[in-house]
């Protein structure tokens, strides 16, 4: 049976993956994110007929319950949201001022939130569904946050979406909605595009894998989790990294 899921960071990586992953297999789109989908490069006809795209700062409290009422004004009902949308920051502790660090949890943190909400409040009317958030593979492993590449505040944020997703999952479970989050490791998207070779390859080199992953990879995890075949996981943060949490 095709579902209805609502996509954030729906213009490049992840996000990108999930939505021609769901139309791939037949679902309803609604794919979000500030900058524009690169619809082009998807399927014309699921496109036309199984997918909206709604250009929103989650930061918004208001412009989140504003693209989930048009979810569900199109398609009827949410069954799930997997919620991609951050920002990067590579400032030092030294380097950063509060209006960055605030900025950088707003749209991390409390978008995640914002996101989340809205789509629990549509999701109780029809019974449930389930949400995955993003948590950062490498902070949940070392605490670095990409070799350091993460500055303190892009590192703050993607550690508190273990509190986010845990506290969620504790809150929304009497009204049928999972939670989960899938933690990626090192991953071939736009916020890794300007690693060096050098960087790459030593990446991957900290993984049983060998490589990189690829962000249909991740995606995939991440459609499992909002799946009937992941009912009974719930408050998990779910590693996707090619063995890196051991650590090479």
């Amino acid at each position: 049976m095709s579902r209805t899921v609502i996509v954030t960071g729906a213009a490049s990586g992840i996000g990108l993956a999930c939505v021609e992953l769901l139309l791939a297999q037949g679902d309803r789109v609604c794919a979000v994110d500030l900058n524009p989908v690169p619809t082009a490069t998807l399927d014309a006809s699921a496109c036309t007929e199984r997918m909206i795209v709604r250009a929103i700062d989650v930061s918004d409290p208001e412009a989140c319950a504003a693209a989930v009422a048009a979810c569900v004004e199109k398609f009827g009902k949410v069954d799930a949201l997997i919620h991609m949308a951050a920002v990067h920051s590579t400032h030092t502790w030294r380097e950063i001022d509060a209006a960055h660090m605030n900025q950088v949890l707003q749209i991390n943190v409390t978008g995640a939130f914002n996101m989340s909400q809205a789509t629990a409040l549509a999701m109780e009317k029809t019974g449930g569904g389930a949400i995955c958030l993003a948590m950062s593979g490498s902070i949940a492993v070392s605490g670095l946050g990409g070799e350091g590449r993460g500055g303190i505040a892009y590192i703050s944020s993607k550690a508190a979406i273990i509190g986010v997703t845990r506290g969620l999952a504790r809150s929304l479970a009497p009204l049928n909605i999972r939670v989960n989050a899938v933690s990626p490791g090192s991953t071939r998207t736009a916020m890794t595009a300007d690693y060096s070779e050098a960087a790459v390859r030593h990446a991957g080199a900290k993984t049983l894998a060998g490589r990189m992953g690829e962000a249909s990879e991740i995606a995939s995890v991440a459609l499992f989790l909002i799946s009937d075949g992941a009912a009974y996981v719930q408050g998990e943060i779910v590693n996707v990294n090619g063995g890196g949490h051991l650590g090479l």
